[in-house]
């Protein structure tokens, strides 16, 4: 692992960019990617899950919400209901009821129910494996549809991009964009694709532990002397 700099504890510091040519930042993206490998081996979805459907429930109840708060909340969620089936069949109410600790509760609980219904008469029960076809359910857009292709059935069909990707990947200079989609695809360009899910499970680890939003602690970051953010003016 690279030395860490000595600089304060919490650097407070503007996003800043590199010149560099592409060949120049893809090099700089393997050995970021290399050094992640260093730090977090074992990189992998937070979430709690047993079946491809129960990780797609679990990430949706994540949006706005922590990991620890919907592994709290799921296994009384899937003991009542096991299936997609029994989701399909569900009162909404019930639903809402056993979710509304994640918040936003009443559209987290519509999703699920309307993405079960779908899946019992669309898919035969089962989620299907394609990024098209996930697409298609409600409440679930590219960052779920990652977390779920990614995770349940090892198929990078992209990178998942949530607040921390965005503000990790803008922190060291991979990508100029703002909105996911368009984040997703700089760092599709820059990432080797067998790294895509690791890279996107890793910088959401690096995101909570060392880069934080408001106190990133560039003093204890192993990436800090390829981050163009973590560097003086």
């Amino acid at each position: 692992m690279a030395a860490r700099r000595k600089n304060s504890p919490a650097s407070k510091f503007r996003i800043r960019r590199w010149r560099e040519s592409r060949a120049k930042r893809s090099a700089r993206s393997a050995e970021i990617v290399s050094r992640l490998h260093t730090d977090y081996p074992d990189a992998n979805c937070a979430l709690t899950y047993s079946s491809p459907w129960e990780l797609l429930v679990a990430t949706i109840l994540s949006a706005q919400c922590t990991d620890e708060r919907v592994n709290a909340e799921t296994p009384a969620l899937f003991a009542r209901f096991p299936s997609p089936q029994s989701f399909a069949e569900a009162d909404i109410a019930e639903i809402e009821e056993l979710v509304r600790r994640t918040g936003f509760f009443r559209n987290k609980a519509r999703a699920i129910k309307e993405s079960a219904v779908a899946l019992v008469e669309e898919f035969d029960g089962q989620l299907p494996r394609s990024m098209e076809e996930l697409l298609t359910l409600r409440g679930v857009a590219r960052k779920t549809a990652n977390v779920v292709l990614g995770t349940a059935f090892g198929i990078a069909a992209g990178v998942v991009v949530d607040t921390h990707v965005s503000r990790l990947s803008q922190r060291l200079g991979l990508t100029a964009k703002s909105d996911a989609p368009g984040i997703e695809k700089d760092l599709m360009a820059l990432v080797d694709q067998s790294e895509w899910v690791f890279f996107g499970h890793s910088l959401i680890l690096h995101g909570r532990s060392v880069c934080k939003a408001r106190r990133a602690l560039c003093g204890e970051c192993s990436l800090a002397d390829i981050c163009p953010s973590a560097l003086p003016d």
